[in-house]
């Protein structure tokens, strides 16, 4: 109530600019007095009474925008406690894949206490949403949950010792997606329509948002937009990254399997040496790129996974490799593909053995609609100012992202938040997927 009567007098200083000063001065002093033990809130009042004062530079109405916009990002300042222990838990308890047991029923039990009626529509993933009393349109939120098949390396207390590991950074969007249904709650009679909360599994699989779409996550209410965020170590923490159009990288994830025949290492004329031609065909596939594609084009193929052998005198019978395709073109990623697979065949022929290329999952080019996102950034640069959004046009990076399934279906708009550069702290900085990565949590409440 001190809050609303502190911004309610605040607004007058863009247009009764003694009074409004007068006023403004004398319930902040009183919100100070009311919340003299409470450091974190004095802070926030204070912040927020200097924002007030930058509003008389503002006509009338644009002060009264941006009072709404300084009074949620003040309520979201107020739950930070909140936002890091939503994330320290889940980071704690990392799950990987498509069932999340843990995860989504920690999600659902903070959504019920916030007065939410979550619904589990496929395995692990939820779905809940909230309407004001206007009719307006449908907008989609996205967090992924699920983390990563490695052991933590970090030196926080709180870090997981399961052998998976959120080094991706699901758990902070987990966590900031909550304290949004959270903020959603405590405005919902702001809202002018409906917004759809969705908890999802399995995007390092690019299964989960495919599953999710099949189980009608788009549907009942039908999804008008949908937006989603993604946190980045080594970028300022804070800085809101977003492209006007291709954005990321589509992936295909394939597996090749190369058969022979097994001998002695003594031998190697009695069998058929599949490690022979499992290397022929890595090699080959690196012309693909070299020779077979524009230079103006971004592609890249990886080999990331290249097992073959139990013993040092023995030729085994089967090799197995796995890898990705990236490209921001949906159309040479499928070339990409066939040409691998026209190299495998024919190069396993040459030397007698057999091979097969097999597809395990794939996601297309993440894209942002530009006028939705050109939308959006003016919202996201009342939250951290002209200068915290940086907007680009052209191509963006080559990871991979199946929010991407969503934008093939509803104009959507995915953005990078800064999580903290070296500069800020040592500890900050480290790539992204590594064991070592540490995220900045105070990014949570502007997330």
């Amino acid at each position: 109530i001190l809050n609303s009567f502190y911004y309610f007098s605040s607004s007058f200083v863009s247009i009764f600019k003694p009074i409004g000063f007068f006023a403004s001065f004398f319930v902040s002093a009183f919100c100070l007095k009311f919340y003299k033990k409470d450091s974190a809130k004095k802070i926030i009042i204070v912040e927020g009474y200097m924002d007030a004062l930058s509003l008389q530079k503002n006509g009338i109405f644009n002060a009264v925008a941006s009072l709404g916009t300084a009074l949620t990002e003040n309520q979201a300042k107020l739950i930070k406690d909140d936002l890091i222990k939503y994330r320290r838990t889940i980071h704690s308890n990392p799950e990987v894949g498509q069932e999340l047991p843990k995860t989504k029923a920690y999600v659902i039990d903070r959504l019920k206490e916030m007065g939410y009626e979550p619904e589990e529509i496929c395995e692990s993933g939820i779905v809940a949403t909230i309407s004001g009393n206007k009719e307006g349109k449908v907008f989609l939120l996205r967090a992924d949950m699920d983390a990563l098949p490695m052991q933590e390396a970090t030196e926080c207390n709180f870090k997981s010792n399961n052998g998976c590991m959120h080094s991706c950074g699901h758990d902070m969007h987990t966590a900031m997606l909550l304290g949004a249904a959270k903020l959603l709650k405590q405005n919902q009679d702001k809202i002018e329509g409906t917004i759809k909360l969705v908890f999802q599994p399995d995007e390092e699989g690019f299964t989960g948002a495919k599953k999710m779409i099949e189980a009608g996550v788009l549907e009942n209410p039908k999804v008008d937009a949908a937006m989603a965020m993604h946190v980045n170590s080594g970028t300022p923490s804070n800085l809101v990254l977003c492209g006007l159009g291709p954005i990321i990288a589509g992936c295909n994830r394939f597996r090749i399997v190369v058969r022979g025949s097994g001998c002695h290492g003594a031998m190697p004329e009695l069998g058929v040496d599949p490690i022979n031609i499992a290397a022929h065909i890595y090699i080959s596939l690196q012309e693909i790129i070299s020779r077979e594609i524009s230079a103006t084009q971004s592609a890249v193929v990886t080999i990331g996974k290249f097992v073959g052998g139990e013993a040092p005198n023995i030729i085994p019978s089967e090799v197995v490799m796995e890898g990705t395709i990236r490209s921001l073109n949906k159309e040479i990623g499928e070339f990409i593909f066939n040409r691998i697979n026209d190299i495998v065949t024919s190069t396993a022929k040459m030397f007698r053995g057999e091979a097969e290329l097999i597809e395990l999952s794939s996601v297309p080019p993440l894209t942002n609609d530009k006028e939705l996102a050109q939308e959006l950034i003016g919202y996201m640069q009342e939250v951290v100012g002209e200068r915290g959004v940086y907007a680009f046009s052209g191509e963006g990076g080559m990871g991979s992202e199946d929010f991407a399934c969503y934008s093939y279906e509803v104009p959507s708009v995915y953005i990078v938040l800064g999580a903290g550069a070296k500069n800020e702290n040592p500890a900050y900085g480290e790539p992204m997927h590594n064991s070592k990565v540490v995220f900045n949590e105070d990014i949570l409440p502007i997330g």
